[in-house]
């Protein structure tokens, strides 16, 4: 086994990309002429607080519903999170497996879903107590507002709190309003989304259904999907609002391409993986939830919110055999999960005394009850099978924080969680009958912001978090040389120390740049020691590190142009030996699916210029060149170039062109958009299945592609 540093990350020509990252940089601040739009200061979850984000003593980013219209199909959530800083958002292609999404490296290892972040949706939680969440419950033409939360206070959230994701769908206007959008693309994607949002007196509703379907680049790939979301808002009075989310997911059938080894990758990218078209891959999936969130105004200076989330999620995969010979007996799983929770939170603020300051108090319970059948299939088909795992995730968490301005240049910000995660796997069919674990953390965080001048802040924050192995993680143990569906007990949770300095400058109205450094040193992170047929055994290493740089800026400084650009430079490793079935994992190795440098740029322009409320366009032309590069990146933990198991895949560089055409006809709006997406038509990797066992790690980027939609709105 073999290792070996990345090389230079961003593989395009030198002079290209130094000319489009000072255009992007730079033309705004030098052309003249009529003013640009203000960026609006907008408040964002800082912790568990509500604050100004350019207040915040933390690294947020805000995505707004603009961006995420501007994407395409708004179907992945990886490309609207594209220039969040410090987020890995790789789009596997791969409907079966969601899309892998990181923050500042937590997250990275997982081959499907999140890991490691939480995703929260209309303050209703979407991750399970266990850390586990999918990307695809979000309806992103539904968001009004997406805010990411990095750092220390992440930690706030509880278990697997390395980052936080968390949507805001859009609220009912005054005016009843509907609009009808449809896409179509490469591969045969068909895309379309009916939305209205009508306020009725004290009620407000927004409801939206969105379909789509793709044939797929490579074999085996196609899936569809419909999805409903709705936000109804009762007002009864002034100080009162009650919030009912209705969210309903169902994805008939996602066929699973599989990864490739360096040679399919090399022979043929369009190709699936080993045995996927013999055992028929795929994975389906039905999900329906319901939330109530009240929000109660006690004074002017005191807040209570409490919800109440229920729901269900169906799942049922079938995955590949290694046998090269016939018969094919590959394997399946199915997931019968119900899941419920409550919060209670109560926030206030003082600011009559001499130290003007504010606070939250609040607890959390969340669980979910799962039962897993397992058993095999004969080229797909599965045998029906018992039940045979009944697997249970709890939380019971108590958190509060404080902001207190300490000074007209200071602001303190502390607070601390208490977390009780259980887990216990029970096998309901044959001995050992399961287990169980109770993982009891707590996590403080302080941080300290200096407002340097009016335009001007530098922050500082340290804090501990933890993440608990996740009823997958603790399924299965090695008995012998086998493994085998008995509880692992011996899991622990992974520890780790926060560490976060940061700025934020606007030196105008129209102007804004954000950095940070971080670094993260944690101890009994979890990794697969064991990978089998689609088993994995997972076991507690002594030491990993994270640290790194974010830099995010937007310009508008003139009117008709819109420059933005992020920059994450991370570096994850291994501080400590640890051996696997892979062998011998030394310090110094890479953590896999994590790029050491990231760059996404962005410069567009408008025919009419970008309005002072917002930042696009309300008619004529709109043309958009992005830049997104990416260093290399590792498959497997042993950072392998050997002839049969090469995890390495190469940095890529790609752009995309966008244009929009927005127009008014009586009393409806027409907007046209088309996009040809790596224009160059790059060869790359997108993603990585961290840790394959047949050592297929490599899912294939796209190669030139299209999009094209129309929308049409109208005031009822």
């Amino acid at each position: 086994m073999t290792s070996r540093l990345c090389t230079p990350p961003l593989r395009f020509k030198p002079a290209l990309t130094l000319l489009y990252l000072a255009s992007t940089l730079l033309t705004p601040l030098l052309c003249l002429g009529q003013e640009g739009a203000t960026l609006p200061a907008v408040e964002v979850t800082a912790g568990r607080l509500q604050v100004k984000q350019f207040d915040t003593p933390a690294a947020t980013y805000l995505v707004d519903q603009n961006f995420i219209a501007n994407t395409g199909n708004q179907v992945n959530l990886s490309d609207a999170l594209s220039l969040a800083p410090g987020v890995v958002s790789l789009n596997r292609n791969n409907y079966a497996q969601d899309v892998q999404i990181s923050i500042r490296g937590f997250g990275s290892r997982t081959a499907f879903g999140l890991r490691g972040i939480r995703l929260i949706a209309d303050d209703i939680p979407l991750t399970t107590p266990d850390g586990q969440g999918q990307a695809s419950s979000i309806s992103l033409p539904s968001v009004g507002q997406l805010e990411v939360l990095s750092g220390p206070l992440a930690q706030l959230y509880g278990n697997s709190s390395g980052g936080v994701i968390q949507t805001h769908s859009r609220e009912a206007g005054t005016t009843p309003e509907g609009s009808i959008q449809t896409y179509g693309g490469s591969f045969g994607m068909v895309r379309t989304d009916w939305q209205a949002s009508e306020r009725l007196n004290k009620v407000g509703v927004v409801a939206d259904l969105s379909t789509f379907k793709i044939n797929g680049y490579r074999q085996n790939s196609g899936a569809e999907r419909n999805q409903l979301n709705s936000v109804i808002t009762y007002d009864p009075q002034v100080d009162t609002r009650w919030k009912l989310v209705l969210n309903s997911f169902n994805m008939p059938n996602a066929q699973d391409p599989l990864g490739l080894t360096q040679a399919q990758l090399k022979t043929n990218p369009q190709q699936a993986g080993s045995n996927a078209l013999l055992d028929q891959t795929q994975k389906s999936i039905t999900q329906n939830q319901m939330g109530l969130v009240l929000q109660q105004t006690l004074s002017p200076n005191l807040r209570f919110q409490a919800r109440l989330y229920v729901g269900n999620r169906g799942n049922t995969q079938t995955q590949a055999s290694s046998s090269t010979t016939a018969p094919q007996s590959g394997t399946f799983v199915g997931l019968q999960r119900s899941y419920n929770g409550i919060g209670l939170q109560l926030t206030g603020k003082d600011t009559s005394g001499t130290v003007p300051w504010n606070w939250t108090m609040g607890f959390d319970y969340d669980s979910a009850n799962e039962n897993r059948q397992s058993g095999s299939t004969s080229y797909g088909v599965i045998t029906p099978a018992p039940t045979t795992i009944k697997n249970v995730a709890t939380n019971n968490d108590f958190f509060a924080q404080a902001n207190i301005l300490l000074h007209d240049d200071w602001t303190l910000t502390a607070g601390a969680r208490r977390d009780q995660v259980q887990i216990s796997n029970t096998n309901l069919l044959t001995a050992p009958y399961g287990g169980a674990s109770t993982f009891t953390n707590t996590t403080p965080v302080v941080g300290l912001t200096w407002h340097l001048a009016d335009d001007l802040n530098v922050y500082g924050n340290a804090g501990l978090g933890f993440e608990t192995p996740t009823t997958a993680e603790t399924a299965y143990s090695v008995a012998g040389s086998s493994v085998v569906a008995n509880f692992n007990a011996g899991l622990k949770a992974a520890q780790s120390h926060n560490y976060e300095l940061g700025t934020k400058w606007m030196p105008s109205p129209r102007q804004s740049f954000n950095a940070a450094a971080f670094y993260i040193n944690t101890s009994n992170d979890i990794v697969a020691t064991v990978n089998s047929s689609g088993k994995s055994v997972y076991q507690n290493v002594g030491q990993t590190s994270r640290q790194g740089f974010e830099l995010a800026m937007k310009d508008l400084s003139h009117a008709h142009l819109k420059a933005q650009a992020s920059l994450t430079l991370i570096k994850a490793q291994y501080n400590s030996n640890f051996t696997s079935s892979a062998g011998l994992i030394s310090t110094g190795n890479a953590m896999p699916a994590v790029p050491n440098q990231t760059l996404y740029t962005s410069l567009a322009w408008s025919e009419k210029g970008y309005s002072q409320k917002t930042t696009q366009s309300p008619s004529g032309t709109e043309v958009e060149l992005d830049l997104s590069g990416r260093s290399c990146l590792w498959g497997n933990d042993g950072n392998t170039t050997t002839t049969t198991n090469n995890a390495y895949a190469s940095g890529y560089a790609t752009m995309d062109l966008k244009v929009h055409e927005r127009f008014d006809v009586g009393s409806n709006s027409i907007q046209a958009f088309v996009s040809v997406n790596n224009l160059t038509n790059k060869s790359y990797v997108g993603s990585v299945i961290v840790n394959s066992s047949s050592f297929g790690y490599f899912e294939p980027g796209l190669p030139r592609n299209w999009v094209l939609g129309i929308k049409l709105s109208r005031n009822l």
